[in-house]
């Protein structure tokens, strides 16, 4: 008998509802992960428990009925549309493919203590980030591992690295927008990526003699920033240009969704777009590579607010790339990845 082999997609995660009341656990729940809220356990209680989630969750509910569908959460519908595509096209009784949300349901806990309960021998782990940071993909491992270690049968497992230059990733990401890019014709593209704090990246590097201490250190590729999330992301968005045939002075790199407090990189998406637009750039197209699902980072903070900032600030024409979703070329490109494992 051939054994089963399970496939674990895990995204970011979402509210069941685009209200107060789903928001609350929802926020809580993510504020809460020390990976991404990055002080002490007290401080961050106190300030996510009695400021953040009273304060937001009806702020951040209005935002996700911007971009609602009568389908339901834009991240979770394409989430679903990808696995079930990948299921088809494999079509193998052996593997048994799933997606887990590290944030929300379907939890990674039950997603696999069920793939266990299948008699999966080997588990391929396919963090749905292109770029490494310890709270997107280092919070998503983390809690598979710790739901693997509740197992008494711990299976075989294969983890899917970051993908950030891969010809499977940006090919894709390219193929769902060259033809709308084009007939836009921009003045200029703007790839915008989730911010960090720094304090994030610097974590990274653990010979701490490169991270913030040497000059323009994301653009230099070197052993000691191999998982930086802005070396990283500036990868991505060489990769994405040179493709997109965009000359140098045509693109650049901004960072968005920062919040109050410690140190972000940048620069900022909302100060970057307006800026863009006072120096006479007129059709701008943007690009969000850091997610491989549309969500509210890009459907509402981009397509909404970085649009109107656009314009108030003397813009005429702005274009939204979609993220490569549950496209064909991403399901290829993510099967192709799967492949890698030598498990299907």
């Amino acid at each position: 008998m051939q054994a089963k082999t399970g496939l674990l997609f895990i995204n970011l995660g979402t509210p069941e509802a685009p209200t107060r009341s789903a928001l609350k656990p929802y926020l809580r729940q993510f504020l809460s992960d020390k990976r991404v809220l990055n002080i002490p356990a007290a401080a961050r209680a106190l300030l996510v428990n009695a400021i953040i989630v009273p304060t937001r969750s009806g702020k951040s509910a209005e935002a996700y009925t911007e971009v609602w569908r009568t389908d339901g959460s834009p991240l979770r519908v394409f989430t679903e549309g990808l696995v079930e595509q990948v299921k088809t096209k494999i079509g193998s009784e052996n593997l048994i493919v799933r997606y887990a949300m590290r944030y929300g349901e379907p939890s990674i806990d039950d997603v696999i203590r069920e793939l266990s309960e299948q008699n999966c021998e080997r588990l391929i782990v396919f963090p749905l980030y292109p770029h490494y940071a310890s709270s997107s993909a280092g919070t998503a491992l983390e809690d598979v591992f710790k739901s693997l270690s509740r197992l008494w049968a711990i299976p075989s497992v294969y983890t899917i690295p970051p993908f950030y230059e891969r010809d499977e990733w940006i090919d894709a990401q390219v193929e769902v927008a060259r033809d709308a890019l084009h007939d836009f014709g921009p003045d200029h593209t703007l790839f915008s990526f989730h911010g960090l704090p720094i304090d994030h990246l610097t974590g990274c590097d653990a010979s701490n003699s490169h991270c913030q201490k040497v000059k323009d250190c994301c653009l230099k590729r070197v052993d000691a920033n191999r998982l930086c999330y802005g070396m990283q992301t500036q990868v991505t968005a060489e990769l994405l240009a040179r493709k997109l045939g965009l000359q140098k002075d045509e693109w650049s790199v901004a960072y968005q969704s920062r919040l109050a407090g410690k140190p972000w990189i940048g620069p900022f998406t909302d100060v970057v777009v307006p800026e863009l637009a006072q120096k006479g750039v007129k059709k701008l197209a943007m690009f969000s590579p850091a997610f491989v699902a549309d969500c509210l980072e890009t459907l509402e903070e981009l397509g909404m607010r970085a649009k109107e900032d656009f314009e108030e600030a003397g813009g005429e024409d702005f274009y939204l790339a979609p993220c490569v979703n549950d496209s064909n070329a991403w399901v290829d490109g993510a099967i192709a990845l799967v492949g890698e494992s030598g498990w299907i």
